[in-house]
């Protein structure tokens, strides 16, 4: 069974080039950096980079990826890469379908070192990369009268909920790589949501669908069962 999960910013870095535990886990929000240095360097190695993990980034510890617990409460997502689609849709003026390389290929594209945080007591920082909400929503026409949340569907049916505004100013990331590698189906493949500041079952994995929404008392899988619907990592994780 997947338990609720914690996250702090600690960076936001604008890639130049491109080079999961509980479902989703304080600190004021960081403006992206642009640099035109990778957040990977490449060496003179022949080492394929899919291989190498990234155990520090700018003087940060990252934690192993073999540190982060699978709790999920369906298992991992096994989803086939050709026929794999993310949608766009709810409250957009132009709904958007990409396939999983379309994504891979999106620019600009960003990376964070972000911890998650478990209600269950446990933490890992990884750097993560991936791609900003927010413009997946501008490539979706923008949102359209009304909208007030995201709503974030999973593979296995779970969802979980954020404020716009807070996907917005937050730059959140939905994210294709960790410490320098691909996501495997264990730890979200395709899309993990990097909900910084936020209690972990708010990260979900797996994603499919981004949906806009006006229902700002969504309830998601966790929350509806009485975990906290804001899922603030200064605030209890159960209640309102």
């Amino acid at each position: 069974m997947r338990r609720p999960a914690r996250s702090a910013l600690v960076g936001v870095i604008l890639l130049a080039t491109m080079l999961p535990g509980c479902r989703r886990a304080p600190g004021p929000a960081t403006s992206a950096v642009t640099t035109r240095t990778p957040a990977i360097e490449i060496t003179s190695s022949a080492v394929p980079l899919a291989s190498v993990e990234v155990t520090s980034y700018r003087g940060k510890r990252l934690t192993p990826i073999s540190g982060l617990y699978e709790n999920s409460i369906k298992g991992p997502q096994r989803i086939e890469r050709a026929s794999y689609r993310l949608v766009v849709d709810g409250l957009v003026a132009k709904p958007l379908s990409l396939g999983y390389d379309e994504v891979l290929a999106l620019r600009p594209a960003f990376a964070k070192v972000v911890t998650l945080d478990c209600v269950e007591g446990w933490s890992v920082t990884f750097l993560w990369e991936g791609v900003r909400v927010k413009d997946l929503i501008e490539r979706a026409g923008g949102a359209t009268a009304g909208a007030k949340v995201v709503v974030f569907h999973a593979h296995d049916g779970y969802t979980s909920s954020l404020p716009l505004d807070y996907v917005t100013n937050r730059d959140i990331l939905l994210a294709y790589r960790e410490n320098g590698v691909p996501l495997t189906a264990q730890w979200g493949w395709p899309l993990q949501l990097v909900a910084e500041d936020k209690w972990g079952y708010k990260w979900v994995k797996w994603i499919e669908r981004v949906e806009v929404s006006s229902d700002a008392a969504y309830r998601g899988y966790w929350e509806s069962r009485g975990y906290s619907n804001s899922g603030d990592l200064d605030k209890p994780e159960y209640g309102p």
